[in-house]
């Protein structure tokens, strides 16, 4: 999925309380990443495949790197940094892979992560990076390390396809049985399964005859350069309250404050807002949260978020966001798109850019979220002050933001293809005006029916 206009790599940030000491932190990077042979291998492709291989030539050096800002640098000074790094693709012939520790920002440090996603997803990414950190100051470096296990040489194509002729053939066995047992333990099995197909083919049509998204200033050929920025952190208790007084869920209220944050932008642009919303393209996790840690990969599908940025009054909004979201987690959607992702990645590639401009066509943004520690976390000793990150975008998207819960706090963050005309600081601005917006309709509609009960 790879293009010169949207790298596929997962992006993020770590502003972090005071420096650390670059040994302390290889040393944590050597337990504790490392110990995911995928990190030490790089991807071969032949043109008709592709696969890993140990790079025979790692160093850790090759990919960890400290740099300095000038003088005393800012906010802005650590997101033009960022938005060069997001801008700039990582390099195969080496693993996919690479980190700053920056010195001189603020009163501490940052590290800045660059990972492509053909690594990982998301989640099993944020677990990755999460298993570098401690509770306390004091590291326990032997808590995540395992010894990696030597890995045979790659077997030869007549070996790759007997595996997987013994697996498929086990898989069907498999199936067969937990079919034959499901109509012993329930008669209308049957039934449920078959209305279950027919919904997965009735949201297949609808993903194909959805129609285009709207011309917007959002939608524009994109330059490849991007512009990242992030909001200081909304309080989690605040967002709790406005999502428990209107009868919604976190989620509900987050992308309400979305809607309004794109709502502001059009207003300031003095652009038309479109009658039938925009869309969003919403990674939706399909893997089990018990999963082991060590299970890296992909297992994501996408489902398309309608944001009414055409309701101007927030509560009905806020009614409409949960509407569309209800209507989603009854569909099979994400189930869909994950199987559409991985039957056209295994065909042509002229297939599958017609498959990514089939769906990126329907989609304005990009749009994550993801619940971070509830707790305080430390790496290499420093405290984790504000974690961010920046999801990729694929085709012709050019708007990535992504939401991430951390220690009672909400952060927001953006990237924009420079092509866009939308200022990221300003979007972010516009996203606590969005939810301060939101939160006094709320607490005032919860104040007047309390009234209107007593009275």
């Amino acid at each position: 999925m790879d293009s010169p206009q949207n790298p596929m790599m997962i992006c993020g940030v770590w502003t972090l309380e005071r420096p650390v000491s670059m040994n302390r932190l290889r040393h944590t990077l050597e337990e504790r990443f490392l110990c995911f042979n995928r990190f030490r291998q790089r991807v071969i492709d032949t043109g008709d495949r592709a696969y890993w291989q140990d790079d025979p030539l790692f160093d850790l050096d090759n990919h960890l790197h400290r740099i300095a800002l000038p003088g005393k640098a800012d906010k802005a000074e650590l997101q033009k940094l960022v938005s060069d790094m997001n801008s700039t693709s990582l390099d195969f012939r080496q693993p996919l892979w690479q980190m700053h520790y920056i010195d001189n920002y603020g009163d501490g440090g940052a590290l800045l992560i660059r990972i492509h996603h053909c690594i990982a997803d998301g989640i099993s990414l944020v677990r990755v990076m999460l298993s570098l950190t401690d509770k306390t100051p004091e590291p326990r470096l032997g808590k995540v390390a395992r010894k990696r296990r030597s890995k045979p040489g790659r077997k030869s194509a007549i070996q790759n396809f007997l595996h997987r002729a013994v697996d498929s053939a086990q898989t069907a066995t498999n199936q067969a049985k937990l079919f034959i047992q499901s109509v012993r333990e329930e008669p209308n099995y049957p039934l449920k399964l078959a209305t279950t197909a027919s919904g997965v083919a009735l949201d297949l049509l609808k993903l194909g005859l959805a129609p285009g998204e709207p011309k917007t200033g959002l939608k524009e050929p994109l330059s490849g350069r991007k512009q990242v920025a992030w909001a200081d952190p909304l309080d989690l208790a605040e967002v709790k309250a406005c999502a428990k007084a209107l009868g919604g869920t976190i989620n509900d209220a987050l992308l309400c404050t979305v809607t309004g944050a794109l709502q502001r932008h059009f207003a300031a642009h003095k652009e038309t807002i479109p009658e039938c919303g925009i869309r969003v393209a919403v990674p939706f996790n399909l893997r089990p949260l018990d999963q082991p840690i060590e299970t890296l990969g992909n297992k994501f599908g996408l489902v398309l978020v309608t944001l009414p940025v055409e309701v101007r009054d927030p509560l009905m909004c806020f009614r409409q966001v949960q509407e569309n979201m209800n209507r989603l987690k009854r569909s099979y959607q994400a189930q869909v798109t994950y199987s559409l992702l991985d039957i056209f990645g295994r065909g042509p590639d002229v297939i599958e850019r017609r498959a990514l401009d089939l769906l990126s066509n329907k989609a304005s943004a990009v749009l994550t979220n993801v619940p971070g520690p509830k707790e305080p976390l430390y790496l290499a000793g420093s405290k984790l002050t504000q974690p961010m990150f920046w999801v990729p975008q694929s085709g012709s998207i050019g708007i990535g933001m992504s939401i991430l819960s951390y220690a009672g706090t909400v952060q927001f963050g953006i990237t924009v293809d420079k092509a866009i005309h939308a200022d990221p600081d300003a979007v972010m601005g516009y996203f606590r005006e969005s939810f301060e917006a939101l939160s006094h309709a709320a607490l005032a509609g919860r104040h007047d029916a309390i009234e209107r009960k007593a009275s």
